[in-house]
């Protein structure tokens, strides 16, 4: 098995249920592992492989459209991938919001939201 990450991705998005939200903004962190077995598969060109590139794509358009719950952007980001690369069997997202408008809260709430597909 093969798997691809991208960690510790910092984006600005305004994603959330609180007032103000979506025009402040917050900063989100996103933490993602696409799993795949590369058995029958030559690793010597980027057409045969899931490209970390094009997953950084997936992601950053997807937290450009302002959603109030991070669970519905992780679930529409596993879809899409899975929709690209039809022969993954694994995928994790986390997602993190980074400065919550929580009184008196230190820390980054977040989800992770892990997929394991049979076909």
């Amino acid at each position: 098995m093969l798997t691809v990450h991208l960690q510790n991705l910092i984006i600005h998005a305004y994603h959330g249920v609180y007032d103000g939200e979506h025009k402040a903004g917050n900063n989100f962190e996103v933490d993602l592992s696409v799993t795949y077995d590369e058995k029958n598969v030559k690793l010597d060109s980027l057409e045969n492989i899931v490209s970390y590139e094009d997953l950084f794509q997936v992601v950053k358009e997807r937290m450009e459209v302002s959603t109030p719950l991070l669970e519905e952007i992780a679930d529409s980001i596993i879809r899409k991938i899975k929709h690209q690369y039809s022969f993954v069997c694994e995928i994790k997202i986390s997602i993190f919001k980074l400065e919550a408008p929580i009184a008196n809260f230190q820390g980054k709430p977040g989800i992770t939201l892990h997929k394991k597909f049979d076909d």
